[in-house]
């Protein structure tokens, strides 16, 4: 049973609380959970809402874990995790309310998309303890927001608010926060609402294509486009609009 970690499910939707009071820092042994619960959770649920208790989603990683001794384990640990929530296994949201800084921020810009509540504060504030981003926020945060806003959130250290990460990219929402949750899980059964594989070849396509060139990354469109085409789900599809009534779908 995790011991930081609260995983609740229903239709479809996982819901995993992070529970390590006060700030749910990030140290290997939650990270070898969420890496448990990425395993195990996909199999019944497409769909999976990463939150923090105590109105904090997560104040970083556990800095005593930063020994010269330690750092090459750790990265292995939170690289495999980050790249797993990717991966496009299954749609992973992050709905932060509170403080969503180093590790923590690392962490919800690896999920699919992020809703944050209006008392957010989200950072990469590394260069302030002498080291960087070492979980991915240099990469992700650069191709999700731009080389010049990387820089300066980066270099500076500094938070910024939930309005802010909306005008640059970082969040997808912002909205209350009692309204948080509903939010997230609103967004998820939108998706659930698609064809099964189209949302999957659909990711496939943005996470892949971001890391090829263009003319590559237009193939592997063109390839998806040709699977997808070839299903069911898509003549389904068809079939409903033309007759307007509401698909469905059925994952083949």
């Amino acid at each position: 049973m995790p011991n930081n970690l609260r995983i609740e499910s229903s239709n479809r939707v996982a819901r995993v609380t992070f529970e390590r009071p006060p700030l749910n820092i990030l140290d290997i042994g939650m990270v070898a959970e969420i890496a448990e619960a990425l395993v195990r959770l996909p199999a019944s649920n497409e769909f999976i809402v990463f939150q923090g208790a105590d109105n904090c989603f997560s104040g970083g990683a556990d800095v005593a874990d930063h020994t010269p001794e330690r750092v090459g384990r750790l990265l292995g640990a939170f690289h495999r995790v980050f790249h797993e929530m990717g991966a496009g296994h299954a749609v992973t949201i992050a709905a932060v309310e509170g403080h969503c800084l180093g590790g923590g921020c690392e962490l919800a810009l690896a999920c699919t998309l992020r809703v944050a509540s209006r008392n957010a504060k989200l950072g990469q504030p590394e260069v302030k303890l002498g080291i960087i981003p070492g979980y991915g926020g240099t990469q992700r945060l650069a191709r999700l927001c731009g080389k010049g806003v990387a820089h300066e959130l980066i270099l500076t250290g500094e938070m910024i608010t939930a309005e802010e990460a909306l005008r640059v990219g970082l969040v997808n929402r912002v909205v209350d926060s009692g309204e948080l949750l509903a939010t997230a899980e609103a967004m998820a059964r939108k998706i659930i609402a698609n064809a099964p594989l189209a949302v999957k070849y659909a990711m496939e396509a943005v996470e892949r294509g971001m890391e090829m060139p263009q003319e590559e990354g237009l193939y592997l469109e063109a390839t998806l486009f040709g699977l997808a085409c070839a299903t069911q789900d898509m003549r389904e599809g068809t079939r409903a609009f033309l007759e307007k009534r509401p698909p469905k779908f059925e994952g083949r």
